[in-house]
């Protein structure tokens, strides 16, 4: 029985980067004999505090605990023949963990990400972080791995600049057991929902949208749905905010009818993966989303979705979009097959299976 060692920043089940990236594929694994061990560097108790205000000092004693936790577990990595690695190892500084895994202990690793990490990215609340992060360890660890396992074109460029051993793996969805509107009763909503899902760090591509939400809510009767884990700061007379949850997050996507992703035309937002764009069309909400990245490539415009830039590009989509509500569900259908064809889990099953072979 061959082994597997999984690497990631969170505590397992609670980061959608992690859940969408790999720990979907665990039972595929387990299917074919592999054996799995799984190594967060955060605890849930620091993870539960990490993006909040104010505690510091509990938030160092956490972070120095995680790389306690790696040091020690450098004395176990010579019993596995593969090291899955999402994102990185350790937070800030040289990737030291990840040259003791290929360098000393020669062991094969599996490289994933889903960002342009390589870029300065880090949140408000965590900014003295920025100065200590060492962001050309991506680079190292590319040249490091045994494989790389990118989240889409842009990225998978870039890891190749530091090795041919290079395979786009996409974010994808569970749209049988968990991303299936089937399992959900069918929405009965008064009036249409135009929603936006995501965490604190992403809610303020939001603000873009503000005076175009207002402008229609002269002409039409909607809600505007936020699903996040911060409560956004701008005010609307039709927003319903509705805190992130994981036992209710499918039940909540089910509501929208339109789902938007607006995004700024920049190196990071390349470097994005589309997974809004992914659970709204795997929810059969028809998506609105900014032609950026590989976004062109899951959306084509007025087929599965609209694309819009400007900001009356934006205005036209969801007039329309308000107006017909037979095209939003013809296009909502045909957003959830483009996913269930090509972005699901059991589409993409035998191409993550093959970076352990």
């Amino acid at each position: 029985m061959k082994k597997i060692l999984f690497l990631f920043p969170y505590p397992h089940e609670t980061a959608g980067s992690q859940r969408f990236r790999f720990e979907q594929y665990l039972d595929f694994l387990k299917q074919k004999d592999f054996s799995i061990t799984l190594k967060s560097f955060l605890s849930q108790k620091t993870w539960n505090i990490l993006y909040k205000d104010k505690y510091f000092l509990q938030k160092v004693i956490g972070i120095l605990n995680g790389f306690w936790r790696r040091f020690i577990l450098l004395f176990s990595v010579w019993k596995y023949n593969f090291v899955f690695i999402h994102r990185e190892a350790t937070p800030i500084g040289f990737p030291w963990v990840e040259w003791c895994i290929a360098k000393i202990f020669r062991k094969k690793i599996i490289f994933d990400f889903d960002d342009a990490i390589w870029l300065p990215n880090t949140s408000q609340q965590n900014k003295i972080v920025a100065k200590i992060k060492f962001h050309e360890k991506t680079a190292l660890i590319c040249r490091w791995a045994y494989k790389v396992s990118a989240g889409n074109a842009f990225l998978a460029d870039y890891a190749k600049k530091y090795t041919s051993h290079v395979f786009i793996n996409p974010t994808t969805i569970d749209t049988e057991n968990w991303h299936n509107p089937a399992l959900i009763a069918p929405k009965k909503n008064e009036r249409p929902i135009i929603g936006w899902t995501g965490t604190h760090s992403t809610i303020q591509y939001l603000l873009f949208l503000v005076p175009i939400i207002e402008q229609l809510s002269q002409k039409f009767d909607f809600t505007f749905l936020v699903i996040s884990d911060k409560k956004p700061d701008f005010m609307l007379d039709n927003l319903l905010y509705i805190p992130w949850n994981k036992t209710t997050e499918i039940e909540d996507l089910s509501k929208m009818d339109i789902g938007v992703m607006p995004l700024e035309d920049d190196l990071w937002a390349k470097g994005k993966c589309g997974f809004k764009a992914l659970q709204y069309m795997a929810m059969g909400v028809v998506p609105v989303i900014s032609p950026v990245g590989v976004n062109t490539e899951i959306v084509q415009d007025q087929q599965n979705g609209f694309l819009a830039q400007t900001e009356q590009e934006w205005l036209n989509a969801l007039e329309i979009l308000l107006t017909d509500a037979t095209l939003r569900l013809d296009l909502g259908k045909k957003a959830r097959k483009t996913i269930v064809e090509h972005y699901s889990v059991q589409a993409n099953r035998a191409n993550f299976l093959g970076f352990f072979a």
